[in-house]
């Protein structure tokens, strides 16, 4: 009997010609540096420019690095099944693949709730919130966000990691958890349940994002300064959930209800929650947030004086 460890999946959502793949190649490499430049200069801003050692910019800055870990677990394998033969992967990188990407989604998931929590003491309790949002506090909160997600998918994986399998062909263009509980041939109730458990919690979690702007916006529209405030921090904020939920949703909908046909489109909707949040969160944030757009198009357009040569 064949070691698990030794079983190879192949990935069959890439069926274009070479033609295609090498156009392919040249957007998807252009778009992975882009979204590396783009978070990495706003690490890079808020690290650098003391006036941004705010928890709201902290925060961000967690979002961005969750963004390029997420980002790097999809954008290298693909670069190369794209210029490769044969599209295979590893059990043990594709249980890897999994244990990033999950991670990815539910540190997103965290953040955006704990960047929630972080507007609504700004803005609701703005006398209290320099005593509430403590850098202990905000330490304490970036170790649950890490902790609690790296948490949910250590189990997820070891769920799926105990199944034997019957078959190693995978439909995407890379590992997701779904495509291999699908190739077992035993029971999977538990890992249903938990998936239903997980598909709880995190909405549960959107559903205490949405009650804290529907206070947000009752507070804002009492004062110019606390609309100003919304408008700034609490909007992109809310563009971010939206655009990574509906993603989401529309992944696993469609990988679960939406059959074989149409491979582009399944490939466009499985990439799309690890394409354009990383993409445009640092955007996004970076255009509205005044303090950010302000220190990096100074950096950019700072010129070095140069000394005038002594007479």
């Amino acid at each position: 009997m064949q070691n698990i460890s030794e079983v190879v999946f192949v990935l069959q959502g890439l069926n274009d010609s070479l033609t295609n793949r090498q156009i392919y190649f040249t957007f998807a490499l252009t778009s992975y540096l882009f979204t590396i430049f783009v978070n990495l200069m706003l690490i890079a801003t808020v690290c650098l420019e003391k006036a941004l050692h705010e928890p709201i910019y902290i925060f961000l800055c967690n979002l961005c690095l969750n963004g390029v870990c997420g980002a790097s677990s999809f954008y290298p394998k693909l670069l190369h099944d794209l210029l490769a033969d044969s599209h295979v992967i590893t059990y043990t990188g594709c249980l890897s693949q999994i244990f990033v990407v999950y991670s990815y989604v539910f540190c997103e998931f965290t953040s955006l709730t704990v960047m929630a929590y972080d507007r609504y003491l700004a803005i609701c309790k703005p006398l209290q919130y320099r005593t509430l949002m403590t850098v202990q506090r905000v330490a304490q909160l970036l170790l649950l966000t890490w902790s609690f997600s790296l948490l949910e998918t250590v189990v997820g994986v070891c769920l799926t990691a105990r199944l034997p399998l019957c078959g190693r062909h995978i439909q995407k263009i890379f590992c997701t958890n779904w495509e291999v509980v699908k190739l077992s041939c035993s029971d999977t109730t538990v890992n249903n349940i938990y998936g239903f458990v997980l598909m709880f919690s995190h909405v549960l979690q959107t559903g205490l994002i949405l009650v804290s702007y529907t206070r947000l916006v009752r507070a804002s529209l009492r004062l110019h300064s606390d609309r100003k405030k919304f408008i700034q921090t609490c909007l992109p904020h809310l563009v971010t959930l939206l655009v990574f939920t509906g993603s989401l949703v529309f992944d696993i909908m469609y990988s679960r209800y939406g059959g074989s046909t149409l491979q582009a489109l399944q490939n466009a909707l499985a990439a799309e929650f690890l394409v354009v949040p990383p993409l445009i969160n640092p955007i996004i944030y970076g255009i509205n947030l005044h303090q950010i757009r302000s220190r990096i198009l100074h950096n950019f357009a700072h010129k070095p004086e140069i000394p005038k040569p002594h007479s």
